[in-house]
Order: structure tokens, then C-alpha cells, then sequence
């Protein structure tokens, strides 16, 4: 084989996704859903609202970060160290947050969750602890699982299609692999909403 022969592979990723010059990116704007939903949170009254995260090194969770607080400058709320809880998102993750989360002083109003598994069980902690959702903690997930419809109140949550990702990232790479050309800094966007329910209602709870 010639050595003067280069092939060139092209790499695709979707949702968690790396720099590399030959790759396409398909994934949801996580920094403006993030802000969405502190936003939100922040128009039903919230002003002491706690992240809960992973570890800030994959692009999911930096932009998700970035997307908080992008929302509590917007509204002039100074942001806290102590209101950032990292780890890693399980539902017993969730569960030591909220101890974490009691320990506060004055109590936090909201939790922005970086997913829903870890927000159900932070709530679960402080439902039984006896703090009131939506009424003294509002709560807002990420991902829209199944389990966002199953607690009581039910969550408010970014939704987004994770088929549909992972559907364009197999049809980019199956035609790539049929030879056709592919723009190799294409990233592609989908759509994400923001679907509200009881656990960030605040304000249903001040009339």
C-alpha cells in the first residue's frame, strides 16, 4: 500500500461531545435550556437556587453550568460557591445533596438538577425531612425520564428527543461510511423544551 494513500475518518458524536477536527456534533443547546430553566425558577420567585452537577469536564455539564449563570446574572443574583453540589447525579447522589442542601443557612428556594434521576431523589430527602415542594423548594430536572411523571409533585424537567440524537449520529456515520461527503465541523442542533409541572409551581402556592 502507497504510504502517500491518507484516509480520513470522521467521528461522530451526540450529547457528550469532544474537540476533534474531524467529527460531527449532534446535541441540544444545554446552555440556553439550563438558562431556561433557572429562569424559570427564578420567575416563580426563587432566589437562593442550588445547581446540583457532575464533575464540570464534559461539555453536557459545563454548559449547563454556564447556562445557570447566565440566568442568575441576568437577574442580578449574585452567584454562590455553596449553592454548586457535585456529583454524580445518582438518585442516593440526590439524597446526600439534600443533606447538604438542609445545612444551608437561610434555606435554599430552588434546585436546578442536571438530571431528573438526581433531583428525585434530592426531593424524596427533603420531602421526608419535612420541607414543602414546590412551596419552600421548587425543583426543576433535566432529561424528561419516566420517573419525572411518577413523583409526587411531579417534576419540571428539560425534555429533549435522546432517540432522535442518537438516530442522526448513526445515519451521519452510516453515510460516511457509504463514502458521501460529510462537512466534518458540522454540529447539529436539535430542539429542547422546557416542560412545566408541580415541583416548581411556586406561585400557585402565593394566590
Amino acid at each position: 500500500m502507497s504510504h502517500s494513500l491518507k484516509r480520513v475518518f470522521l467521528l461522530s458524536f451526540f450529547d457528550r461531545v469532544e474537540e476533534h477536527k474531524n467529527s460531527t456534533n449532534v446535541l441540544i443547546d444545554n446552555k440556553r435550556a439550563a438558562c431556561e430553566a433557572t429562569r424559570h425558577l427564578i420567575e416563580e420567585g426563587c432566589r437562593r437556587i442550588v445547581h446540583i452537577t457532575a464533575t464540570p469536564k464534559r461539555n453536557v455539564y459545563m454548559d449547563r453550568l454556564a447556562g445557570y449563570k447566565q440566568a442568575l446574572a441576568e437577574h442580578r443574583i449574585k452567584y454562590k460557591e455553596e449553592y454548586l453540589i457535585v456529583s454524580n447525579l445518582s438518585q442516593e447522589a440526590g439524597a446526600e445533596a439534600a443533606e447538604k442542601i438542609l445545612n444551608i443557612h437561610p434555606l435554599p428556594d430552588g434546585v436546578f438538577a442536571a438530571n431528573d434521576n438526581c433531583a428525585v431523589g434530592c426531593m424524596m430527602a427533603l420531602k421526608k425531612a419535612g420541607v414543602g415542594i414546590p412551596q419552600d423548594i421548587a425543583f426543576v430536572g433535566f432529561n424528561n425520564d419516566p420517573v419525572a411523571t411518577i413523583v409526587e409533585p411531579n417534576l419540571t424537567t428539560v425534555n429533549y428527543s435522546g432517540y432522535q440524537i442518537g438516530e442522526i449520529a448513526a445515519r451521519n456515520m452510516i453515510s460516511h461510511l457509504k463514502g458521501m461527503p460529510l462537512d466534518s465541523t458540522n454540529s447539529i442542533i436539535l430542539k429542547s423544551e422546557l416542560i412545566i409541572r408541580a415541583s416548581s409551581k411556586r406561585s400557585d402556592y402565593s394566590k
